[in-house]
């Protein structure tokens, strides 16, 4: 009854200038993501209202990239702003999206179990303490849209969870320095519109 989201709200999507200047100069729209480890399924993903954490991800992005690929042009970082309706939304920050996951975790368990596979896992990568390739929670989340398809129900547009990610803020927090909430954007009509983000006008307050 209180899945649906009914303000608007600002997401952003670290990217390179190329995707950036397809997006805002013609027009074109953001792929959806179709990774097996993406956090919350398949879809257009966006950090929201984080436009630093944003920029972060596209400069580690377009290092990595540039460092696999030498020969290659080298991509620049940049960041695209999203006026998101989230409309009916898997919302995994609210207490009872915890049984719609647990259901879904049984099903897939139970089918993968019947064909004799075992279920993917959860991984961290490159060293870090964080679950950075989620195999797992993609299968699960998605064996949730295959259930509504499958029955008739209504599908999500989205989905949105909170990740506690990175190290303490400093010594003994409980606060970790990369925690952010992240949008997975299914229904591409959610997104009712693009933007360049602005630098602050230092003459005046920020509102």
């Amino acid at each position: 009854m209180y899945s649906n989201v009914p303000n608007l709200i600002i997401g952003f999507h670290g990217c390179d200038r190329s995707t950036y200047e397809n997006v805002l100069y013609k027009h074109e729209r953001l792929r959806a993501s179709h990774n097996s480890y993406d956090w919350l399924g398949n879809g257009i993903y966006f950090w929201e209202n984080s436009l630093d954490r944003a920029e972060e991800w596209a400069i580690s992005y377009c290092k990595r990239y540039n460092k696999k690929n030498p020969d290659k042009k080298q991509k620049e970082p940049a960041v695209i702003g999203a006026v998101i309706s989230l409309g009916h939304c898997l919302d995994l920050t609210d207490y009872g999206s915890t049984s719609i996951l647990q259901t879904g975790y049984k099903i897939l368990k139970l089918e993968l179990s019947l064909i004799g596979k075992t279920l993917p896992v959860n991984r961290n990568m490159n060293g870090s303490k964080d679950l950075l390739l989620r195999e797992l929670d993609c299968a699960v989340i998605e064996r949730i849209h295959q259930y509504n398809r499958d029955n008739d129900e209504r599908a999500y547009d989205s989905v949105r969870g909170v990740f506690i990610e990175g190290n303490p803020v400093y010594k003994d927090s409980g606060i970790m320095e990369k925690t952010h909430t992240q949008l997975c954007i299914i229904n591409p009509n959610c997104i009712k519109g693009y933007f360049a983000p602005l630098p602050p006008d230092q003459t005046w307050k920020i509102v």
